[in-house]
């Protein structure tokens, strides 16, 4: 069980930083993940860090090795 849990009415009212794009809570990552700009925002102990330069890149599956 995770300490920090985001309410999600918060999650309603907030999108990414960088596109205004809807953001989707990955509970056991404790990220929002926005698709659109390929990153992941943390959030720690139910805050999330709407920071780009906080943001995990997200891994392209689609590239070739």
């Amino acid at each position: 069980m995770h300490t920090g849990t985001l309410d999600p009415a918060l999650l309603d009212l907030l999108v990414c930083p960088v596109t205004k794009a809807r953001l989707v809570y990955e509970e056991t990552a404790q990220e929002l993940v926005c698709q659109a700009a390929g990153l992941a925002y943390p959030v720690r102990d139910g805050i999330p860090i709407m920071l780009p330069e906080e943001a995990r890149k997200l891994v392209d599956t689609q590239a070739d090795a």
